[in-house]
């Protein structure tokens, strides 16, 4: 809802929160509020927010000689420049052609609109109610620049989106070097600043910083929005936790360079903004000409880090998604790629899809190798068409073989780059991104096609409709495996050589706007690195994202965990891989790398040919469970544990001394569906630490007054676990590792540890949780103790009981794995 008080004070409310800010006399806009729901404000309530100066203070610059007591250095403002006094990082900068560089934005009008803004080139939420979208405009004390700050409302979300578009409304051209997107001043500072930053195999790790005095800023200068610095990013009081304090998430409809920035002031202010990355960027603003700033996305929340999280969460899956599959099922895939590399043809492919289909894989996914003389990454891209020796009837003979299994298919591609050796660079070399006549710096041996570029976009738009043409093509895999460097487009003159970024990332919004229109049901994937382009912007066009080159679960859950701040898991793309994984040759149960993926888009990158009958009736097994109850794991509220290692040992500590990746001492999770009658709760152990018996698990979200039953999946242990232990109890000594073992292995089990509650209410289950099964410590294991060791993990299953003694809601045998 969107109020305007006594003409001067706009107040923007949603369901739990309220926006607001008004225009002083100046003409300047002063904000004055952003919090929890103010139900019935009024405009007194709102001038007693405002700050009161009785006079000029210390050193700082004077506005106008008119009025002594505004000075912008101490004034919490909605739009900040340069020149009259205001020395924080500013909103906006430009250059006049004078070179003149102050700016002064002052009120001129405002307006409630019925639609919302469209964009030309870059894409935005969607969804809004008429009449939730205000706009204010602001022009410059010289006259000749105008400034539109757009405000969107989505009251069920309790988000406010933002975005500001410039216009040049003089006779000469104006250089812009920053246009953020969204600021946000705020009259306290120690707020506790969360990004989510990494590096390739290692995204999203959550990075507090107080913030007391001066700048804390994480960017991305590389091209993409990148794993080095996601622009999700949380401002929390100091005492927040996961269901208690104020907290305001961010993030930013956007793929490209990105800044999100908190500066204290001398006045223990603190100044927010977010938007486009200034270094490396300049615009050439041409008379009558506007540049438009990518869409910021805001959020309040007075419970903590998962108020947060499922505002985002909803607010991505009903306004940020789009298309056919917004609200689908996501299919179980097989991924080709860990399990064949660059070395396959058709016989191999069709071997592992025969065992796909008969674990009951539903998408058989083919990865790179396919198109013309690519059998390492040094070749071909840009060539594509299929490489015929590998697959003689092309990928119409090869998608037709597949669906003939019951599966759907699908490819990978990498449209946006190119290989020094293929056909496409010997034809175009001009068509790449580098400086003429100087070396190159290279990534994986490839480099960037110029999409600022309108004929490399219509070239490329030619091509992949022909590629996903070709085809019974169901799923297209988009990555894009390098940042950018010697960023120089041989198409854009000199002095517009700072707008190759943005220009760059609009180009790619259009490639992939035409195409998506143009095929409507293909499941497309954004993939950059993994997580080097995970952001709202490709979500606007893909409906997922593959989250990280590395499936190791144990580093899988920290990743996944990460992005569930600000990302819902029907975004996010999670596989099965071998053991030792690929990437960290660290070796894991298949248990736990299932259920890790589970709490994704579940999918399998490994060699089923190569698994033991056991491993693959046991993924058969898994999948089966999974097709059950991915509604809920893919579309249900996502909670994280709440203070899991207190709650486990009495160590207050979160994380183990020395630990070489500092884990959690446990991951603790629980999925529920929208009418909160069924829920999946997981945990993971990184590391077991001796004699630590008793373990709880705490559900989350649960309705308090609903009834619940509570059980775990029924598991075998393999007694191999317990190496020469086994000698304590056999009538023959069994050498650890022999053949004798192995054959011991295969014929006895030990039954694992049952959970089974019939009827536990929500409160419960919430409050005090469920006392799991001792753990094993080393002086007896029996039927009555759990095996719960290093990166061992259990998932549980919780439904609703119409009565107390419901016996049959907990029947965990039909949910075997």
């Amino acid at each position: 809802m969107i109020k305007i008080l006594d003409q001067s004070i706009f107040c923007l409310s949603t369901r739990n929160t309220t926006y607001m800010f008004q225009k002083l006399p100046s003409g300047h806009l002063e904000h004055l509020y952003y919090g929890a729901l103010l139900p019935g404000v009024t405009g007194e309530e709102a001038r007693a927010f405002s700050e009161k100066r009785g006079c000029e203070t210390g050193n700082m610059i004077v506005y106008s000689q008119d009025d002594k007591t505004l000075l912008l250095e101490d004034t919490c403002l909605e739009v900040s420049g340069e020149g009259k006094g205001d020395i924080r990082e500013p909103f906006l900068e430009v250059i006049r052609s004078d070179g003149s560089r102050t700016t002064d934005f002052v009120f001129e009008k405002a307006e409630v609109l019925q639609e919302k803004e469209s964009y030309d080139d870059l894409p935005g939420s969607y969804g809004m109610e008429p009449g939730e979208h205000l706009c204010v405009i602001l022009r410059d004390a010289a006259g000749d620049l105008a400034l539109e700050l757009h405000y969107y409302v989505y009251e069920n979300e309790d988000v406010v989106c933002r975005s500001a578009r410039l216009l040049n409304q003089s006779d000469s051209v104006v250089c812009v070097e920053r246009l953020m997107s969204a600021q946000l001043d705020l009259r306290r500072s120690g707020y506790v600043m969360s990004t989510f930053t990494g590096a390739w195999a290692r995204e999203m790790d959550r990075v507090d910083t107080v913030v007391s005095a001066g700048k804390h800023q994480v960017s991305s200068c590389g091209g993409a929005s990148s794993n080095r610095a996601n622009p999700f990013v949380m401002f929390s009081s100091p005492d927040a936790g996961e269901d208690h304090g104020r907290c305001i998430g961010m993030n930013l409809i956007y793929s490209g360079n990105h800044c999100e920035l908190a500066e204290v002031n001398a006045y223990g202010k603190t100044r927010i903004l977010t938007g486009i990355e200034p270094r490396g960027f300049s615009w050439t603003l041409e008379p009558q000409e506007s540049f438009q700033a990518p869409e910021a996305v805001l959020t309040f929340s007075g419970k903590g880090w998962t108020g947060i999280s499922l505002n985002m969460h909803r607010f991505i899956r009903e306004h940020i998604v789009r298309g056919k599959w917004k609200d689908k099922e996501r299919p179980v895939l097989l991924n080709s790629w860990e399990a064949a590399y660059f070395q396959f043809d058709e016989g191999r492919l069709m071997k592992l899809a025969k065992a796909a289909a008969d674990a009951g894989i539903e998408l058989f996914v083919l990865d790179d190798g396919w198109f013309g003389k690519r059998n390492d990454d040094t070749s071909s891209l840009g060539d594509w068409t299929e490489n015929r020796k590998k697959l003689p009837g092309g990928l119409k003979g090869l998608s037709g073989k597949i669906k003939s299994l019951g599966m759907d298919f699908g490819i990978w591609v990498e449209p946006e780059m190119v290989n020094v050796d293929s056909d496409l660079y010997r034809n175009h070399p001009e068509w790449a991104l580098a400086i003429p006549g100087r070396a190159h710096s290279e990534g994986r041996n490839q480099r960037i096609l110029d999409l600022t570029n309108p004929d490399v976009v219509d070239y490329l738009t030619e091509t992949m409709t022909s590629v996903f043409s070709s085809g019974d093509i169901s799923y297209v895999k988009w990555d894009m495996n390098r940042i950018f460097s010697d960023a120089f487009s041989q198409y854009l003159p000199a002095e517009r050589q700072g707008e190759v970024f943005h220009r760059y990332i609009c180009g790619l919004y259009r490639l992939m706007g035409r195409l998506v229109e143009s095929f409507p049901d293909i499941l497309f994937e954004g993939c950059a690195s993994g997580g080097c382009r995970s952001d709202l912007g490709i979500l606007c066009y893909f409906p997922q994202i593959w989250a990280s080159d590395n499936t190791d679960p144990l580093c899988r859950a920290a990743i996944q965990e990460g992005y569930s701040y600000g990302y819902p898991q029907s975004v996010v793309s999670a596989h099965v891989s071998a053991s030792p994984n690929h990437q960290t040759l660290r070796a894991t149960p298949l248990e736990t790398r299932f259920g890790v993926a589970a709490f994704g888009l579940l999918g399998y990158e490994l060699n089923l040919c190569d698994l033991r009958k056991e491993e693959l009736d046991e993924v058969r097994n898994q999948i089966r469970w999974y097709k059950k109850w991915r509604d809920v794991l893919q579309f249900g509220d996502f909670y994280r544990g709440m203070e899991t290692a207190w709650l486990n040992s009495g160590d207050t500590s979160s994380r183990y001394p020395g630990a070489t990746d500092a884990f959690p001492a446990e991951y603790s999770w629980t999925c529920v569906s929208a009418d909160k009658s069924r829920a999946v709760g997981f945990t993971l152990q990184p590391l077991v630490r001796p004699n630590v018996q008793y373990h709880r698990f705490v559900a989350r979200g649960l309705d308090p007054d609903k009834r619940y039953s509570f059980s775990n999946i029924p598991r075998k242990v393999d007694i191999r676990r317990f190496g020469d232990l086994i000698n304590t109890q056999s009538p023959v000594h069994i050498r650890q590792d022999s053949l004798g073992h192995r054959v011991a292995a295969k014929f006895v089990k030990m039954d694992g540890e049952k959970e089974k509650y019939t009827s536990l209410s929500g409160a419960a289950l919430m409050e005090a949780g469920v006392s799991l099964t001792g753990s094993y410590t080393g002086t007896g294991m029996n039927d009555q103790t759990r095996c719960y060791q290093d990166f061992d993990s259990r998932i549980y299953i919780i439904k609703e009981v119409e009565g107390a003694e419901d016996e049959s809601s907990g029947d965990v045998e039909k949910e075997n794995v």
